[in-house]
C-alpha cells in the first residue's frame, strides 16, 4: 500500500513561508484544533490528498492532537476518512508517558494500528500502554545515527516496538537507507521514503532523485525482506507546495512496485 503523509503539508499553514519544522507544527496545531472549523479544514486537506491518487495516509499529530483532540474531532475525522476513501496506516506524533494512552486511543479509533513517530521517554513507561490498547510503536530514526542505537531501543520496549524508516533521516546522518532497511530487518513496521538534498543539516527534503538516497535501491531493499507493509511518500519543503512533486514520486513508486 501507498501512503501520503499529511506533514507532506507541514508549511501550508504558513503559506509556505516556513523558518523551521516548529514554525509550520505550531502553526498547523493552531489551524486544526478549533472545533469549530475542523471539519472544513480537514475535508479541504484530505480532499487534496484524494485528488493526487492516494488511497491511504499516516495521518499526522498536527492535524488531530493527541493532546486537544476531543471524541467530536475524532468523529469528524473518522467521517471524513470515510467520506474521501482513504484509510490511515499510522497515527504519525510523537509520543511520551504524558499522551501515549491518548495517543493510541487515536490510533485505534482512525483504524490504524501503528504509532510511527519518536518518543521520550523510558521505553518500558510506555509499552504497557501499546500492550493495553493493542498498538505497536514503530520509533522512526532522527537522532541515530545507526539502526543498532534503534535497535537497541526496540530490545528495551519489547515487542510492541518496531521501527519506522525515515530514510531522508539515514541520508541526514550518513547511513546508506538501503543498508539500514537490510539491517532492520523484520523489525521494519513502517517506511517513510524521502530524499534529501545533502548530508548533515539542513535536513532538506526534494524529489526522488534530486538529492543523495538512493531510494530505487530502498524500495528493493523492502522487496527482499519481504516487506508487505504501508510504504509513504513524503517531502515536506518549507518554501513551496509540494503537490506536483508528490504526486509524480507516487507513480514512480508504483512503477516500481509494480
Amino acid at each position: 500500500m501507498i501512503s501520503f503523509t499529511t506533514a507532506n503539508f507541514v508549511a501550508r499553514e504558513v503559506g509556505y513561508a516556513m523558518h523551521g519544522w516548529g514554525h509550520g507544527d505550531r502553526a498547523t496545531n493552531e489551524a486544526f484544533a478549533p472545533l469549530a472549523t475542523y471539519a472544513e479544514k480537514l475535508d479541504e486537506l484530505l480532499g487534496d490528498v484524494a485528488a493526487l491518487g492516494f488511497g491511504a495516509v499516516d495521518l499526522w499529530g498536527a492535524h488531530l492532537g493527541a493532546d486537544w483532540a476531543t471524541d467530536e474531532h475524532v468523529e469528524i475525522a473518522v467521517d471524513t476518512l470515510r467520506r474521501h476513501g482513504l484509510t490511515v496506516t499510522t497515527y504519525a506524533t510523537w509520543v511520551g508517558p504524558s499522551n501515549i494512552d491518548r495517543a493510541c486511543e487515536l490510533t485505534v479509533a482512525l483504524g490504524a494500528s501503528i504509532i510511527g513517530a519518536g518518543f521520550s521517554g523510558d521505553p518500558q513507561q510506555l509499552a504497557p500502554a501499546l500492550a493495553r490498547h493493542g498498538v505497536r510503536l514503530g520509533v522512526e530514526n532522527h537522532p541515530e545515527k545507526t539502526p543498532a542505537e534503534v535497535l537497541a531501543k526496540i530490545a528495551a520496549g519489547g515487542e510492541m516496538f518496531g521501527a519506522t524508516v525515515d530514510t531522508g533521516w539515514w541520508g541526514t546522518q550518513g547511513y546508506d537507507a538501503a543498508r539500514a532497511i537490510e539491517e532492520l530487518g523484520d523489525h521494519v513496521l513502517h517506511v517513510h521514503l524521502k530524499d534529501v538534498l545533502a548530508f548533515d543539516e539542513p535536513h532538506e527534503t526534494c524529489r526522488w532523485g534530486e538529492g543523495m538516497v538512493p531510494i530505487e535501491e530502498c524500495v528493493r531493499a523492502l522487496q527482499g525482506l519481504g516487506y508487505t507493509g504501508a510504504v509513504t511518500v513524503e517531502h515536506e519543503p518549507e518554501t513551496f507546495d509540494p503537490t506536483e512533486d508528490v504526486r509524480a514520486m507516487r507513480e514512480q513508486l508504483e512503477g516500481w512496485l509494480a
